[in-house]
């Protein structure tokens, strides 16, 4: 491969679909092109219907170093409208990792800085090695750590994304792991097989059901308890029990057995 790929899409026949950023001399660094591509791969892989699991990671030494130097010289260029032009492109690329309907797997292979930190806090599950380092240094810049804001402060709360943010501070993955940052640290040696552990943990459950339940955490984390909410997640239960992949799976524990889609 050669850094003109940008990011790589491979369907394994195991339902998983690796997104690989693929710009290893720069450290995965991000530019333009970069969000337009990585951000057409990701709505190619949430059109998929035989993508049960997303992971996300980088070639090379790093997961993603944010901002892509020249990228930021030529935007030190433009004016508020080309700005806001890129910045909507990148919170768009965000927003539909965010969003997809499957589970998704950050397998940080190095060091996730900038908007690197922003895809890690927008998979479900992000698994680190030892190595990686972290930090959110916009500020060091003289920018600000804007569109990535929503989800870091989502994964890791308020005051410490203050900390973080304000100090731009790098910090390594055992302080990640406190955070909240990432929910597993492994010695690089191990990363593959953890990670690998950890899909195939996903791949063991209903792909229905999967989607459903992302959808019912979603939802739920932005809607105060209420008689409504309530009710919703009853009837969202009651819809899924009907299906025949609930069926499915209520045969196979009764008659201790492999339920098909494992098969």
């Amino acid at each position: 491969m050669t850094e003109d790929n940008l990011c790589t899409l491979e369907r394994r026949g195991d339902g998983v679909a690796v997104v690989t950023l693929d710009r290893p001399t720069i450290h995965n660094a991000f530019d333009d092109r970069l969000i337009e591509v990585l951000t057409g791969l990701l709505e190619t892989v949430g059109r998929d219907k035989t993508v049960r699991v997303l992971l996300l990671t980088g070639r090379g030494k790093s997961f993603s170093a944010g901002a892509d130097l020249n990228w930021m010289r030529r935007c030190a260029d433009y004016g508020e409208e080309d700005n806001l032009k890129d910045a909507r492109a990148l919170a768009r690329l965000m927003t539909t990792l965010d969003r997809l309907p499957i589970p998704t797997v950050a397998k940080v292979n190095g060091a996730a800085l900038g908007g690197g930190v922003g895809l890690v806090c927008c998979c479900d599950i992000a698994i680190a090695a030892d190595r990686a380092r972290f930090g959110t240094t916009e500020v060091k810049l003289g920018i600000m750590p804007s569109v990535i804001g929503p989800y870091v402060i989502r994964a890791i709360g308020a005051r410490e994304a203050r900390r973080i943010m304000l100090t731009g501070e790098r910090f390594d993955a055992a302080e990640a792991l406190r955070l909240g940052l990432v929910h597993k640290v492994v010695a690089a040696d191990d990363l593959d097989q953890s990670v690998e552990a950890t899909v195939a943990e996903l791949l063991t459950s209903g792909p229905n059901a999967i989607r459903a339940t992302k959808a019912l955490v979603d939802d739920i984390s932005v809607s105060p308890l209420s008689p409504d909410l309530i009710d919703d997640t009853a009837k969202r239960i009651a819809t899924l029990r009907a299906t025949a992949e609930a069926k499915e799976g209520l045969s196979a524990f009764l008659e201790k057995r492999t339920p098909r889609w494992q098969t």
